[in-house]
């Protein structure tokens, strides 16, 4: 009547530097918070979460629209991110990660030396 059923998508993502942290949202409406798994190995971010479809004992199923199973997405942490100090937060649908900058990476006054003068600072 509606035809195919349709097959589970990749996560929306939207990613952006804030601040100190490099910030994701995962959009994963319709998810349990109690099944979404965040792991970080090495400089990979790992994001699991499940959605089950309906019992098709308790309905005759007419329209599957929505995707439904096993949803996953991994990033690559660059080496200026802080893995080790990652917070996240389940709002209404949206997972948000938190990776902070590591100080390293935060811009910073290096001073040059020039024959004959002082050193002069200036910013990177």
């Amino acid at each position: 009547m509606f035809g195919a059923p349709a097959q589970p998508a990749v996560v929306p993502t939207d990613g952006y530097q804030g601040g100190a942290a490099f910030v994701v949202h995962f959009d994963l409406p319709g998810v349990d918070p109690d099944t979404v798994d965040l792991n970080v190995e090495r400089n990979m971010l790992t994001v699991r979460a499940e959605r089950p479809g309906l019992d098709a004992k308790e309905a005759d199923l007419l329209v599957a629209e929505r995707p439904h199973g096993v949803f996953s997405r991994r990033l690559l942490l660059g080496d200026s991110l802080g893995p080790e100090k990652i917070t996240a937060h389940y709002d209404a649908g949206v997972l948000t990660v938190k990776i902070p900058v590591t100080e390293e990476a935060e811009p910073r006054r290096i001073e040059i030396g020039r024959k004959g003068s002082e050193s002069q600072q200036i910013e990177s």
